[in-house]
């Protein structure tokens, strides 16, 4: 059979492209003999199906356990498997290609040291000290484990000075670990110490050696050494520490972390936008391997007809085994100051993805609002006369009401003839509950509670021919004593609010025109 010129090239290129779709990567690659370490392995072929082929590792490693999992999804849906191994042998020893249905990664080396045995043979205590990553980004984070290894037992007066390099940060994860570890076929006894380094300029940084203090219980043959303090020291630890990457977008907070996710929770939904009424958007902004001071705020910017108001945002820290988990919460008021529809714009943090060394964005979506006439806050309109139907069958109901309207007529013409005669026309006075509402609204803005001044007010607002916004559209020191008290209501500023602006605003409120009161007014027979 004769094969096509065009299919050797084919054929050829294909494993390489398989290839690249299973990466394999360590955690670390210098471990002692007993000590175990990750195996990272990535594909982003969604057609791959099961897991990848572990025999090949059987030679040199142990394989204790394999955990799967899939990343958050971005532009591509990645599948991981993390393979935990302890090697059997020490020296270097290398992780043969392993296979994932037609895809290949690439071999790794590792080397593992065989310095525990002789340490044990000399010496009943001794320490060992390791970082997860020698090579790293500023301000990115990598994990610094002391272990304390001892075949007698110690008293609890035991002190390890913490690490403190003026040039990096540094948090202790959590509780040290006590647990047993076999060495050589002695049982050993182990404390184990986590700590976060981030490191905060780019260069060479170097961790200083740490001093372990405590008193021996016994020893080995006999108990001659019970009493005796001891001292030890860890090795000096060496970081070369990168500078930010030409890559990264200048002018752009650098981020560099595990991973990142941006969420949020709106009260009331969007859909229940209403004018005049306040929606909070809390926004929620979560990091693996960073401090929250190092999360960036969130750019927001103004939309028109739509006042915002900005909590403090909120810092929270947690320690795991990995490392620091850093979040950063941002509550905002939004008041939208007219009807129609909106559009808040999208929300994106830049970040670096130290695990896979690449640049992410993570972004929420444009939030449309729809914005509608909020009913509790419209003025009571007057009733509209009623249209009358006339038909052949009703026709005397007309009759009558025509009849009624004479008479009227002419009472109105009489009560106008006596009224010429009377001295002066006394002037209107306000209904009960329209002055029962006015001294709520006076005692309210007395109490200086921006909560219950925002109730009077509202109710105030429904006995006025107008609405508070057309109110202060004509008024400029009411819109003011309005933005003043809606600064207090969704912001931490509430308890220093003072009403009496407000109440000043309302008594000096003018009083609409026959002009103004006609155009508040609805239409007779709207179109």
């Amino acid at each position: 059979m004769k094969s096509h010129p065009l299919l050797l090239p084919l054929m050829l290129l294909a494993p390489l492209v398989q290839a690249a779709d299973l990466s394999a990567r360590l955690e670390r690659s210098q471990l002692s003999q007993n000590e175990t370490l990750e195996l990272i392995l990535e594909t982003t072929d969604p057609a791959q199906f099961g897991k990848p082929d572990l025999g090949p590792l059987d030679q040199d490693f142990r394989v204790l356990g394999v955990r799967q999992n899939s990343l958050p999804p971005g532009e591509r849906v990645t599948t991981r498997w993390n393979v935990t191994l302890q090697p059997k042998a020490s020296g270097a020893l290398t992780i043969p290609a392993l296979t994932l249905g037609g895809a290949r990664s690439q071999p790794l080396t590792v080397t593992v040291e065989a310095t525990a045995a002789k340490r044990q043979a000399r010496e009943p205590v001794y320490l060992e000290a390791a970082v997860e990553r020698t090579r790293l980004y500023v301000q990115a984070e990598t994990i610094l484990t002391i272990r304390l290894y001892h075949a007698v037992a110690l008293y609890d007066d035991h002190v390890l000075t913490p690490p403190n390099p003026s040039e990096a940060r540094v948090d202790l994860l959590g509780t040290p670990q006590v647990y047993e570890r076999d060495v050589e076929g002695v049982r050993h006894g182990v404390i184990e110490w986590r700590y976060a380094i981030h490191p905060l300029q780019s260069g060479t940084l170097v961790l200083p050696p740490q001093t372990f203090s405590a008193t021996l219980a016994g020893g080995l043959d006999d108990s001659s050494r019970a009493g005796q303090p001891i001292q030890l020291r860890t090795p000096a630890l060496t970081l070369e520490v990168l500078p930010q990457p030409a890559s990264y977008p200048p002018q752009t907070p650098w981020v560099p972390a595990r991973s990142l996710t941006l969420t949020q929770q709106w009260n009331p939904a969007p859909a229940d936008a209403r004018e005049g009424s306040a929606l909070t958007r809390t926004l929620q902004l979560r990091a693996e391997g960073l401090a929250p001071g190092q999360l960036p705020p969130l750019v927001l910017p103004d939309i028109e007809g739509v006042k915002r108001y900005a909590e403090q945002p909120r810092l929270s820290l947690q320690t795991q085994a990995r490392g620091l988990v850093g979040q950063r919460e941002e509550r905002v008021a939004l008041i939208p100051t007219s009807t129609g529809d909106k559009v808040l714009p999208p929300v994106e943090v830049v970040w670096w993805n130290t695990e896979t060394d690449t640049l992410e964005r993570a972004t929420l979506p444009a939030q449309p609002l729809v914005v509608a006439e909020d009913p509790t806050l419209q003025p009571v309109a007057a009733p509209a006369a009623t249209q009358i139907s006339v038909s052949a069958k009703g026709l005397w109901r007309w009759q009558l009401a025509t009849a009624f309207f004479a008479l009227t007529t002419l009472l109105g013409f009489g009560l106008w003839w006596r009224a010429r005669r009377q001295p002066a026309v006394l002037p209107t006075v306000p209904d009960l509950d329209s002055r029962l509402q006015r001294e709520e609204l006076r005692r309210a803005c007395q109490s200086n509670d921006p909560h219950v001044t925002r109730h009077a007010l509202d109710a105030w607002a429904r006995q006025q021919p107008e609405t508070l916004a057309a109110m202060g559209a004509r008024f400029e020191p009411l819109a003011a004593a309005l933005d003043d008290l809606n600064g207090a209501l969704y912001s931490e500023a509430g308890q220093r609010w003072q009403g009496e602006t407000l109440w000043q605003a309302i008594n000096a409120l003018p009083p609409l025109t026959p002009a103004a009161v006609h155009d508040t007014l609805p239409p007779l027979y709207p179109r």
